[in-house]
């Protein structure tokens, strides 16, 4: 799993806005550095790594909430949320299909082809999850995220 990055230069006696502004910055700027190659089905720890820092992020906007103005806010935490979603759905196969494997190496003979089954199915839905995940980390989408972040951020400091 990735680790959270630090939040350097966070000062208590700085106000609770500026603690917002700083942390979700950061939290911000984790998730962007996980989106390439999020699409790889062969590596399922990107998909990992990024609903992980969309975790962080959605839990450090709901815990500043009172630092950003409402519609801003409401609209950005939907983006977020529905970003997590989307990761969420592809986690799930990636996930299965670990297991299933695992299983299907251990499993007699007379019950592989029926495993198989189950894998390819699931192969089909993981496929389906990253064509519902693709929308959501294209380039221009996760900028207008970051964008909106910047604006609450810079909303925090004000």
């Amino acid at each position: 799993m990735a680790k959270a990055r630090e939040i350097d230069g966070l000062d208590p006696q700085a106000s609770y806005a500026e603690a917002a502004a700083r942390i979700v910055s950061v939290r911000a700027a984790e998730l962007a550095e996980h989106a390439e190659n999020v699409l790889d089905t062969s590596d399922i720890e990107g998909v990992h790594d990024m609903r992980v820092a969309s975790r962080r992020l959605r839990a450090a906007l709901e815990i500043f909430e009172p630092c950003f103005p409402q519609t801003d806010f409401r609209a950005t935490l939907a983006a977020v949320k529905e970003l997590a979603d989307s990761l969420g759905g592809r986690r799930e196969r990636d996930l299965t299909l670990a297991a299933l494997e695992g299983f299907a190496e251990r499993a007699r003979a007379p019950d592989r082809p029926g495993i198989a089954s189950l894998v390819k199915r699931t192969r089909d839905e993981q496929a389906k999850a990253n064509e519902d995940l693709a929308p959501c980390v294209e380039p221009e989408r996760l900028e207008a995220l970051g964008r909106r972040i910047d604006l609450l951020v810079q909303a925090a400091r004000a």
